[in-house]
């Protein structure tokens, strides 16, 4: 089938086009979808309506020099997720190649690479060589690993570093590489790669610990160590947190290797800080594409993950006139599925006029048909949420005539980090989430984060519950896609005291489900 087309599937008489939750389409008629047009706006849900030649390079955010069969999803996923939210600003697509044009003159094993190796245990820059380097550290879980992983990227952009990539246990059976012709994964042989696991804010290169041993020290006179390890965990302290004033990524520039482990997305933060602004402003017009356009970009699963998607996309939401993600992430203790959770999800879900209504009167037996159908995506450790939900739309019909089916890929019943499988189940629950038009996420969750970022897609958010008790409201819109930075710095770098960094400017404002995080918005809505 040619880029453009797609196979029409023709309903017949006992033909479902919407099949029950248990069913998989078998034969060759399954549709593989090759469009941008929104379904939502079809009229009489016909998606066959318009359909448009596929972006595979999303208006220039990807390179045209991967080879295709080696990865799949990155020329592919444009048949699957909506059009990007905006166009990308030239200035970014610019940098982008530049940058690619940086990580292979740069990358692992260069000439330039080696030179720069040389310099590990000295102090400051006297290498000949012109590339620096940061290095990310896998540390966390996945969704955790994503938004650091696009965080790391932004600044390594901004500081005209080259990202390499700690592959840990499992990155490279995730993710395909994303930039052309050179690997981003740190080789093996890496000087102190074996010690990662070990770093922390007590580490003797560690940058917070260096700043606290010379209190007394003007910055701009110290020389720091050819490596300096950033520590940006949720534990860091003040003195870790001086990475985010301009006058500590001026001395920070000079060391050539800086290794960095975080579990948050600090993008926000960048924002702040004065010689980044005008920088930012040219890449990001709309400041709360960052991760919409830098995941795109980065984000690319590999061949078997690809697999896993678009079996489960093709076999059971393709058909549907809309598409509707629901992300259940349950921090209570104990044993669910927990009534007050149901409760919170079919409030907000019918409240916003996600789901219809039903009609629960005994003696109805069915509705006028509608050709309307919704594909409900479910994801959560757990099937009980699922289960309970399927059955209430199988054992009522719908006041529209809707037709309601329910769909959970898989049920792990507990996160496991360190499993290959694991994440990659996860990795494709997290894109097929992305694939909605219309996505409910859960507070704190970074896998809700990463779908709805991926999708463009401001998410209904499911406010958190108190003494397992339903809120009222349930959720409520978020004011942008961006991720939370649930761990911000509440510093005035000039003034050396405590300030909001929630209100020095407007396009950084607290999140919706977490008081005390920070989130870009555009300063448009």
């Amino acid at each position: 089938m040619g880029q453009g087309s797609a196979q029409r599937f023709e309903e017949q008489p006992g033909n479902e086009i919407d099949p029950p939750s248990d069913a998989v389409i078998e034969g060759s008629d399954v549709w593989i979808p090759q469009w941008n047009s929104d379904p939502v706006d079809s009229k009489d849900g016909d998606l066959h309506r318009d359909i448009e030649a596929v972006d595979k390079l999303l208006s220039g955010l990807l390179s045209a020099k991967h080879e295709e069969g080696s990865c799949l999803s990155r020329y592919n996923s444009a048949s699957y997720q909506r059009k990007l939210a905006y166009q990308p600003s030239s200035y970014l697509i610019s940098k982008l190649r530049s940058y690619e044009d940086l990580h292979k003159r740069c990358g692992v094993y260069t000439e330039s690479y080696n030179k720069t190796l040389e310099q590990l245990g000295s102090n400051g820059s006297s290498s000949s060589s012109d590339c620096k380097y940061v290095v990310w550290i896998s540390f966390s879980g996945l969704g955790n690993r994503i938004l650091t992983l696009a965080s790391a990227f932004l600044y390594a952009l901004l500081t005209n570093r080259v990202l390499l990539v700690d592959p840990g246990t499992d990155m490279a059976d995730l993710f395909c590489e994303p930039f052309p012709e050179v690997s981003w994964f740190l080789p093996q042989d890496f000087p102190l790669k074996h010690k990662f696991s070990k770093f922390n804010h007590n580490s003797p290169n560690c940058y917070g610990k260096i700043m606290k041993n010379n209190r007394s020290t003007d910055p701009s006179g110290m020389i720091l160590p050819s490596l300096v390890y950033l520590h940006l965990v949720h534990d860091y302290d003040d003195d870790d947190k001086l990475f985010f004033c301009d006058q500590h990524q001026s001395l920070l520039h000079q060391s050539p290797w800086l290794v960095m482990k975080t579990d948050n997305y600090f993008v926000p933060s960048l924002f702040l800080i004065p010689s980044f602004e005008k920088e930012l402003h040219d890449l990001f017009p709309n400041k709360d594409t960052v991760f919409h356009f830098l995941g795109r970009y980065l984000i690319h699963p590999v061949n078997s993950v690809w697999g896993l998607i678009t079996r489960y996309y093709q076999a059971y939401l393709a058909r549907a006139s809309e598409r509707i993600g629901i992300q259940i992430r349950v921090f209570d203790t104990g044993t669910g599925p927990f009534q007050h959770i149901l409760d919170q999800v079919l409030d907000c879900t019918l409240k916003e006029n996600l789901l219809p209504q039903t009609e629960r009167r005994t003696n109805v037996v069915g509705l006028a048909s509608s050709r309307k159908s919704k594909a409900v995506l479910i994801t959560s450790l757990t099937a009980g949420y699922f289960e309970k939900l399927r059955d209430i739309y199988w054992e009522n019909p719908t006041v529209t005539g809707e037709r309601v089916s329910f769909y959970q890929p898989s049920h792990e019943e507990h996160q496991q980090t360190e499993k290959s499988i694991h994440n990659q189940k996860a990795l494709a629950e997290m894109y097929l989430l992305s694939t909605t038009n219309v996505v409910v996420t859960s507070s704190w969750s970074t896998f809700g984060y990463v779908a709805q970022g991926l999708g463009g897609l401001k998410p209904w958010i499911l406010y958190k519950p108190e003494n397992r008790t339903a809120p009222n409201p349930p959720c409520g819109r978020a004011m942008s896609m961006e991720p939370c930075f649930h761990a911000p710095p509440f510093y005035d770098c000039k003034a050396k005291k405590g300030v909001d960094t929630g209100k020095l400017v407007p396009h950084v404002r607290h999140c919706e489900d977490m008081a005390w995080g920070l989130k870009l918005v555009d300063q448009q809505d």
